[in-house]
């Protein structure tokens, strides 16, 4: 005779709830914010139980969202009150990762990277440290980052960094490398220090009697974009000379005075991209902001990128969105 049971016949891949429970992987959660100042320096933290730098953030308390502990972390460890509801990048780090002694027994974890914005002089002064943990924070260039970082929080700083100047997102990371990489992720922008130009914004024409030491030119697409070169060799970026390309209407925009030189700017609208005649570069279209967070130019920024606002509007072209840069195609466009 059969023994007759209660429970009912499996089938297929049923399973009961505390089964299921198992079956599922266990990972840690952690929020992290990245902030900058306005010369594009990225905040960086030391601590009292390892070498390297962090960004403002720790664990997910139990029940607590991730943008909750993102604002709570960043009060208990400056001070300063906060609201990061825009996310950079969510990052999965395997289990294996480096870094993690056997002890511990790391899981692995999700950590999300929120935008904490950029940083006045007056908010930056207003960071008060805990009497332990924190003992002190510092802005860094980005190509820094690696040098003051571990390996692995150092390539999620710079990929949340490239996802905020590309404006489309949080960019999606494994073990901090993005899943599906961005023009500035595959040329690997701020990977080298950005060339600084701190002198003063002049508008206008440079004097007779001042030398020119730099000309580039701010040249500009139909919908509003600039043209941006990127060097493959280092990630550098830089605007190009501004017999570049074919345009027309160029006008002198100003000029950056140091050491007794000027770095001249001027501004265009290009009629075409010519083929690519040096393949060390990329080029790309981007929107003047972006141009700008990716060139360290001091607060003289503002007025250059007013100057440039300026000079757009009164070539009569569009206001762009911000939209991941653009690479060009080697054979060039026409308008």
């Amino acid at each position: 005779m059969p023994q007759l049971t209660d429970e009912p016949e499996r089938a297929g891949t049923w399973m009961t709830p505390e089964e299921y429970g198992a079956s599922r992987a266990a990972v840690w959660t952690a929020a992290v914010v990245l902030v900058t100042d306005p010369d594009g320096r990225v905040l960086v933290q030391s601590v009292d139980y390892r070498a390297d730098r962090l960004l403002p953030g720790g664990a997910v308390d139990a029940g607590e969202a991730p943008a909750a502990a993102a604002a709570r972390e960043v009060r208990e460890e400056l001070g300063v009150d906060g609201h990061y509801p825009r996310g950079l990048a969510v990052d999965w780090i395997p289990a294996d990762a480096p870094g993690f002694p056997p002890e511990m027994r790391f899981p692995g974890e999700i950590l999300h990277v929120y935008d904490g914005g950029t940083w006045t002089a007056e908010r930056i002064g207003s960071v008060r440290l805990p009497a332990q943990e924190i003992t002190g924070i510092d802005f860094a260039e980005p190509a820094d980052l690696p040098a003051l970082m571990d390996p692995g929080d150092a390539r999620r700083a710079l990929a949340a960094l490239r996802a905020r100047i590309n404006g489309s997102g949080p960019a999606l990371l494994e073990d901090g490398r993005p899943t599906n990489p961005t023009a500035l992720d595959r040329l690997g922008v701020l990977r080298t220090r950005r060339t600084p130009q701190h002198g003063p914004w002049r508008p206008g024409p440079v004097p007779a009697h001042l030398p020119v030491r730099e000309r580039s030119g701010w040249l500009f697409a139909p919908d509003g974009r600039v043209l941006l070169l990127v060097a493959r060799a280092t990630g550098a970026a830089h605007l190009p000379a501004p017999a570049a390309q074919p345009a027309t209407g160029a006008v002198p925009l100003g000029y950056r005075y140091a050491d007794g030189g000027a770095a001249a700017r001027t501004a265009a609208r290009l009629t075409a991209v010519a083929p690519a005649a040096d393949p060390a570069y990329a080029r790309l279209l981007a929107t003047p902001e972006q141009v700008r967070e990716l060139s360290d130019w001091g607060p003289a920024g503002r007025e250059e990128l007013a100057a440039v606002h300026a000079a757009r509007a009164q070539l009569c072209l569009p206001a762009p969105p911000r939209t991941p840069p653009t690479e060009l195609p080697e054979q060039g466009l026409r308008w």
